[in-house]
This record gives C-alpha cells, structure tokens and sequence, in this order.
C-alpha cells in the first residue's frame, strides 16, 4: 500500500461521477427502478375487500416515491477512457482473470471482447444483458456500475501478437517481500467490476462469466468493497481496514500533469494503447491481529499521520503538507524515517505516481482465528516503470509497514483506451 490511495476525497456522496478531462462521461437517468411498494395491502387483510382495493390504489405506481437515487447513478461505456479509472470509488468491487482456453487465439478472443463490450455497455445502462440475463438486478438502476478490460502478458503470446506487446508490460520485478500465489496472480485477460450495489456487481460478474463460454475459463476470482456513498455525514477520504484514512496523496483529474501520468498518451506506443493505462493489482493482505496489538501512537508512528483525521503527524489537516524535517524535543523526526507516509511521498520516488482506486476484502478466518482480510490494491499509471515500481522498490527496503501486510497475489495488464460508439475494447489491438 501506498500514501496515494482512493479515487477522489468526495467519493461518499451519492452523485454523478463527474467526467474527467475528455474521458469517460456520466449522466444521471431517471429515477431508480427501485420503487417503495409499501404495505398498505396488508391493512386490506383487516379491513376486508374494501379497504385492500383502497390500499392498492394509494400504491399505484403514479403515487410512488422512489426509495433512493442512488441506483440511477450511471456511467457511460464510451469515452476516450474505459470506465472504472477516474471514477469515485463504488462500494462493491470484482476483480476476474481469465485464461483463453486450449486452442483459442486471436479469432476468438476478438469475439469475446465484442461480446464483453456489448454486455458491459448494456448493463452499465441499466439494461439486462442481451442473452440469458439472470434478472439479479431486474429491480435495480445501473448503481455507477462499471466494467474494465485489460490484457496480461501472456495474452499477447496466445494470440499471436508478441509484436504488439508493450514493454511497459513487462513482468515486475521480485520483490522480498512478496508471498505471492501463482494461481492467483497474471493471466491473459482481467476484468474490474464496480458498482454501488452489491446484486449489480454480482450480476455483471456472473453476465462476463458466462460470457466467456468456451473461449475462456476463469483464473482467479477477489471481491471487495468500500465504504458506502453517504454513509458519513460529509464526504471524507475512506479508510482501510487497519482504521487509517487512506488515500489523501491520490492525484486529481484537475492536476496539470494528471493525464501524463495515468494514461498513455495518443501519440504514445503502441498505437493501439493510446489513452490507455497500465494497472497493477495486489493482493495484499493486513495482518490485523499483529496491528491491533499495537497503540495508537504506535500505529501512528508507522504510517506517518494521525489515525484520528489523516492529518501528518507534523500538524495540519489532512491536506497539510509534511514538515520532513522537524525534530521533538529528543532531536527525533516527528514523521519517522521509515513512515509509509514518508517513504511514498511521490517527492520522495523522483515524482513517481499512481492513481490508487482500491477495495477492501474479507475471506473469513483461517482456522486458527486469523482473519483472511486486507486490501485488493489497484494503482493506474502511464508507465508501471515509473509509477509503481519504483515506489515499491523503495518500500521494500524498509517500510515501517511491511511488517503487518503480506502481498499474496499481483497481476500487471495493459487496459487499451475506452471504445468509441460501434466499436469494442481492444479493437484496435486484435484487427490491427
């Protein structure tokens, strides 16, 4: 984990995204199809046919009340971006590899992106997939659903396109750190599914799924979450699972140098990558029950700012710029050396920087009691080269927080620019 996390600080309050330079739009639809039934049928069981008649009437579906806007939130899948990048974070979150299987190549994963694109715009609509729709969100408005494709390494292998690989998507280095379960990191194809209620994600999850058919079988499948839009008072940065706000270094679509950083450029190569991006995901898991033995100062002095409001430990708001440099009364540095927040200060990695937009996980309890939980990290970037790697070199040299999170699983794919009206992800790519 980084001190750049989470999408944007207003990411609790249940509004449009808005859109981001020229990327990916958003538009409010109607109101959500979730509608308040009421009850006033029951009353009709006391008062006989009469009044059942009366209580049906007062529920037609003229005198309704939506019971929330947060389902009609929607965002759209065209745009010079894929969706699922700039976005406010969503509550729910699934991430899924794939495998092209035995035999399948580049004809048929250029069917399978077809499809998944046609799913993914119709769902993000609010729209039931085209084929077999399951109806797990019949009564539900497109929830800020959005779903995000991208390519591993090996994919390129697959399909005979070694030429069109990036170098950017070379493998990432070891780390000594790293735990990591092969079964559960790489693959040839990944897929990001967010959306602000948990039966919409799962029902794009399942549409993609069944999707694949023959043309591809699942790797590895993690589910995550955050806090819900509105669950707090005013919009505040989340926190993670160890209690920490999380997230206040992340760059902004307002920063002048925002898309140099996150999104290849459009004269960038390879072509087909242009207003693309590279994401790295981690799984990395918290080992809360040794974290929790610690005290407040203690916690604080690992990460470098209060638990309490985000601010650093030099003072401030959450905002505040770090003092590095001041000393307590024992000639100490307030902010400790070896402070995660000290250490991924993008001042601190030559400017290197990332777009953290990550969700929190739970996958119960060992046997011995030790809860499997922590965070699905995922970071955007131009160049993995320049944006994470580096960083994590660096922590990996003595981050004061390596000793209570264990990265488990990793993964680094190539997500193509967003498809323009008529067209599928990775189009570009795979007819070339």
């Amino acid at each position: 984990m980084t001190d750049q996390d989470q999408s944007l600080p207003a990411t609790e309050r249940p509004r449009v995204p808005r859109q981001a330079g020229a990327g990916s739009g958003s538009a409010r639809t109607g109101v959500s199809r979730r509608r308040l039934l009421g009850t006033a049928g029951a009353t009709g069981l006391v008062l006989g046919a009469a009044g059942a008649a009366g209580g049906y009437a007062a529920a037609a579906p003229a005198d309704v009340t939506p019971l929330t806007s947060l389902g009609a939130n929607r965002v759209t899948f065209h745009g010079k971006h894929q969706p699922g990048i700039t976005e406010p974070l969503q509550a729910r979150g699934h991430l899924i590899a794939f495998d092209l299987a035995p035999g399948a190549g580049r004809t048929e994963a250029a069917a399978l992106l077809r499809r998944w694109s046609t799913t993914a715009e119709r769902l993000m609509a609010g729209e039931p997939a085209a084929h077999g729709d399951t109806d797990v969100a019949r009564d539900a408005g497109p929830s800020s659903l959005t779903i995000t494709f991208g390519f591993g390494h090996s994919f390129f292998d697959r399909t005979g396109l070694r030429k069109q690989r990036p170098a950017a998507l070379d493998p990432l280095p070891a780390f000594s750190s790293d735990r990591l379960d092969t079964a559960r990191s790489d693959g040839d194809l990944w897929v990001q599914i967010g959306a602000d209620d948990a039966l919409v994600a799962f029902h794009a999850l399942r549409a993609i799924q069944k999707d694949a058919g023959s043309a591809a079988r699942v790797r590895w499948q993690m589910n995550g979450f955050n806090r819900s839009p509105g669950a707090t008072a005013h919009p505040m940065t989340a926190r993670n699972l160890m209690g920490q706000v999380d997230g206040t270094g992340n760059p902004r679509p307002t920063d002048p140098d925002f898309d140099r950083r996150i999104f290849v450029p459009a004269d960038g190569t390879p072509s087909w990558m242009a207003n693309g991006s590279y994401v790295v995901v981690r799984r990395i898991r918290m080992l809360l029950d040794d974290w929790e033995k610690l005290s407040l100062a203690q916690q604080e002095n690992v990460i470098g700012r209060r638990k309490s409001d985000g601010a650093p430990l030099t003072g401030g708001t959450e905002t505040s710029e770090m003092d590095l440099e001041k000393t307590d009364r024992n000639g100490e540095y307030v902010i400790p050396v070896n402070a995660h927040a000290r250490i991924t200060r993008p001042d601190q990695n030559g400017g290197a920087a990332m777009l953290r937009r990550p969700f929190s996980y739970h996958d119960g309890y060992d046997r011995d009691g030790t809860p499997d939980a922590g965070l699905l990290f995922i970071c955007w970037q131009a160049d993995p080269l320049r944006g994470f790697v580096p960083v994590q070199r660096k922590l990996d040299r003595g981050d004061a927080l390596s000793p209570y999170i264990r990265h488990e699983a990793s993964g680094l794919f190539a997500v193509p620019g967003g498809a323009a009206k008529g067209e599928y992800v990775g189009q570009r790519l795979l007819e070339g």
